[in-house]
Order: C-alpha cells, then structure tokens, then sequence
C-alpha cells in the first residue's frame, strides 16, 4: 500500500474530512475518507498529534462511570470521562480539568498515562491518552447546556449487571469488563 496524496474535502468545527489516495496491492487507485480533530498539513502528519484522554477513574473499591446522551447514536451510552487537550496545556492539566467540568471531581492521584492510542482507526487518525486516576471529592454539573452527563461510581456488581444490560462506548466497556474482573465478580 503506498500514500500517493492526501486532499481536505471539508473543514468542519470540530472534525476535518480527508481524502487519502492510495495504490492498492494491485497498483490500483483507491480513495479512502477519513475524519481528523486536527489540520493535516501533509502525508507524514497523519496520525501524530494526541488530541485527546480517555480517563478511567477510582474512588476506593468503586469505579467511575458516565451515562450520557451522545449525539451520534441519539441515546444514552456508559463512557469514560474524557476530552479534547486545549492548546498549551498538558495532558495532566487535561485530566484534571475534563475530570472535573464532568464530574465535580479533583485528581487525588493520577495511577498511569499510557502512552498514545488510536480511538477510531477504522476513519480517523484521531489519537488520545488513556489516564488511570484515583479521585476525590462531590459530585457537581460544570457541564455545558449542549451536555447530558450523569456521573456515578459504581460497585463491581453494578458494573457487572451494566455490562449485561446498557450500551457502552468500547473504551468504557474494556476498562468496565477488567475492573469487574479483577475484582473477581465476572465469569
């Protein structure tokens, strides 16, 4: 496979349509949309820049979980407490800033930042962190009007019965699926 040119077909608010232009395995041109959060320059840009973090968060033997309407699927789904890095801040200022216009909630301890990740490689070059952070504090709606938050801590039982019954986003569904089993309550 070989990138032969890279096209901006729309520059939305938050997202940036992309043609990429490819030769196939049989020399062929093929033409594949994508979606950035960032402005591509050119070829080499694709993918680099972290736009984002995806927080998994514990309060003692409890963990955090949004239910949130999300405009794409038009309904409630359980997520991570997550978004988008401002420009000049770091991904700790992230962490706790997101943490706490979604929850109220302060960092106590941020656990482990792992190192980049793709979120939706299948059409996006979009690349986020995922943080594992102890929190403290009360719950509070620093959410915008255009939001539909409800944030929870949650037993390994109630998260368990969750994965059985509600929608996720699949970043909240695996944190939710291994903090259930390493609690021992999922078989």
């Amino acid at each position: 496979m070989k990138l032969l040119r890279l096209q901006k077909v729309k520059d939305g608010k938050y997202l940036k349509n992309y043609e990429l232009t490819y030769l196939n395995k049989k020399g062929k041109e093929k033409v594949y949309e994508i979606v950035s959060r960032n402005d591509i320059p050119d070829t080499e840009s694709i993918g680099k820049r972290v736009s984002g973090v995806s927080i998994v968060a514990y309060c003692g033997d409890r963990m955090l979980l949004l239910r949130e309407f999300r405009m794409g699927v038009n309904h409630d789904v359980y997520n991570l407490c997550a978004g988008m890095i401002e420009e000049g801040e770091s991904i700790e200022e992230c962490i706790q800033r997101e943490l706490y216009e979604e929850t109220g909630l302060q960092v106590k301890r941020i656990l482990q930042i792992l190192k980049p990740s793709f979120a939706a490689v299948a059409f996006s070059d979009v690349k986020t962190q995922i943080a594992f952070v102890e929190v403290e504090g009360a719950f509070e709606d620093h959410t915008s009007e255009n939001e539909m938050i409800e944030a929870k801590f949650y037993t390994k039982e109630e998260v368990r019965e969750l994965l059985e019954t509600e929608e996720f986003s699949s970043r909240a569904q695996i944190a939710a699926y291994f903090f259930a089993v390493k609690m021992g309550t999922y078989e």
